[in-house]
């Protein structure tokens, strides 16, 4: 799995001239680009509008669930995670430990309503359930949350070669972000969730071996074996992983139940994340590729933050400081900057392959959510062609909206992006949440006109909530949680328009 001492040493000689070269981490980008290109190309021909939204429902479960690795990373996982050890060591498992519980009830519940339903938008559900206006809140904030969560997770991977390479050329960031989107739009135009598929699955590979790789490099710099490695990571000093002070945003009760709803409002209450399950021809084969993909998830977020503590490890040994500069910083820096070319060529490799995965899906179901919930474009009399350019139209609207709200994150970041991430989606999730749990928990209708006020004011009330939590709960600090908090207030708010029975 890993190569010889003798063979990196090889191609660290090879391209010794190229170290840190601009046009050689672009190289990487583009000819990464070519080849994805490709597997686009042979995927989406003789693509139709059905393979757009559902892929003609003929996706083999194993690819979903691979491909599904690499959207739910995607870049924040990549670069902030590792980084986060050095502030929460390895608290965050016990997130990713609540995901697995949170991914048991998408398969167990969530999925087998969909298919029940033969849903092609999810949002559908509430407009059975409860009404119009319900719906279509459903749709807005699951467009509000996705747009700003790719916005997010693009803008992580595109600010390292921002700052490594192109700052450097020149080039101002709004350009960059641009090309970036424009090439994603090239290749899902089409072909959409039929070609995202086979796409995440190839960016999958690339990115899982990106961080294997290192992490084998930088062991082999500080002369650790795997013995030494797992010392430091269940008994070094960034091996806690349970905090049990209540108050703190990390105590362990908090992350984990945090982690089990983030991962039901995030991948069970998300089109782009159903999309792809749906796509599968039948419940039962979804639900394995539901249950499969969790389980490798534990895994794999794992060995990121082992990662992370190699990082720490190196950069005392090296004497390398972040004074002043954002954890997300840790790894490219590291990376790029000191384990020589073969590992700089694989760093941006996967970090491009960690890149698309979160903002193609995300233009393909946006696209689709606002074409089949917003424009009803099932539902109209329309020929395939009107269709297909609609549908155009649309992506590519999209696509500025992504550019603009990427550079606006630029302008105010102060953060490592996934503390960022998780914030946002307790309040923009949290309607979701409330609306689902209502519909599924209680068979009692509501008063549709007024559900986007409550889904409104819901997300309000938590943000007030959580700015007085100190003062007003003993020092009491929200972290993960607020995503309940938020999901509990529109289900009581919902309860309070309830319709009375007949009698």
């Amino acid at each position: 799995m890993f190569l010889t001492d003798s063979e990196i040493s090889y191609f660290e000689a090879y391209t010794q001239a190229f170290y840190m070269s601009p046009s050689l981490i672009m190289a990487c980008v583009a000819a990464y680009s070519i080849l994805l290109f490709v597997v686009v190309w042979y995927t989406s021909r003789n693509a139709d509008n059905e393979s757009f939204f559902i892929g003609n429902k003929s996706s083999k479960w194993y690819i979903v669930a691979y491909g599904m690795i690499g959207a739910s990373l995607s870049g924040v996982t990549f670069m902030s995670v590792p980084g986060w050890v050095g502030t929460t060591q390895f608290s965050y498992m016990m997130v990713v430990f609540g995901y697995f519980f949170g991914y048991a009830v998408i398969a167990m519940i969530l999925l087998p309503l969909y298919y029940r339903m033969n849903l092609t938008s999810i949002y559908t559900y509430l407009d059975e359930r409860f009404g119009t206006r319900s719906y279509k809140t459903g749709a807005f904030y699951f467009i509000l949350s996705r747009t700003i969560g790719a916005a997010f997770r693009l803008y992580i991977v595109v600010n390292v070669l921002q700052t490594f390479v192109l700052d450097a050329w020149g080039v101002p960031f709004w350009l960059t972000v641009a090309c970036f989107i424009g090439l994603i739009l090239l290749y899902t135009y089409k072909g959409g969730v039929k070609t995202i598929v086979w796409t995440d699955t190839l960016q999958t590979t690339f990115m899982l071996f990106a961080v294997v790789l290192s992490v084998f490099m930088i062991a082999r710099e500080l002369n650790f074996s795997f013995g030494n490695i797992l010392t430091e990571v269940f008994d070094g000093k960034y091996s806690r992983l349970v905090n049990t002070e209540w108050q703190e945003r990390s105590f362990w009760l908090k992350q984990f139940l945090g982690g089990m709803f983030i991962a039901i409002a995030m991948t069970g209450l998300d089109q782009e994340m159903m999309q792809k399950n749906i796509s599968v021809s039948n419940v039962k084969d979804s639900q394995k590729n539901m249950f499969s993909f969790s389980i490798v998830l534990v895994f794999i977020n794992f060995v990121f933050l082992a990662l992370g503590v190699l990082l720490y490890l190196f950069a005392e040994a090296k004497g390398i400081s972040f004074h002043g500069r954002t954890t997300d910083d840790l790894f490219p820096e590291i990376a790029l900057n000191y384990l020589g070319s073969f590992s700089a060529v694989f760093f941006i490799i996967g970090l491009i392959s960690a890149a698309y995965p979160s903002a193609d899906g995300a233009l393909t179901a946006l696209t689709s959510s606002f074409c089949i919930d917003f424009l009803n474009i099932k539902k109209k009399n329309w020929p395939e062609v009107k269709q297909r350019n609609v549908r155009y139209a649309v992506h590519i609207s999209f696509a500025f909206v992504l550019l603009a709200v990427i550079v606006i994150f630029r302008m105010i970041n102060d953060d490592a992006v996934i503390n960022k991430l998780f914030t946002v989606a307790g309040y923009t999730y949290g309607p979701l949440l409330g609306l689902y749990a209502f519909g599924l928990i209680s068979k009692t209708q509501v008063k549709d006109k007024w559900v986007p006020l409550i889904c409104l004011l819901s997300p309000l009330l938590c943000y007030y909530i959580n700015d007085h939590s100190v003062a007003w709960m003993n020092g009491y600090k929200f972290g993960f949680e607020l995503l309940i908090l938020n999901g509990m207030l529109t289900y009581f708010g919902l309860y309070l328009i309830r319709k009375p029975k007949a009698l």
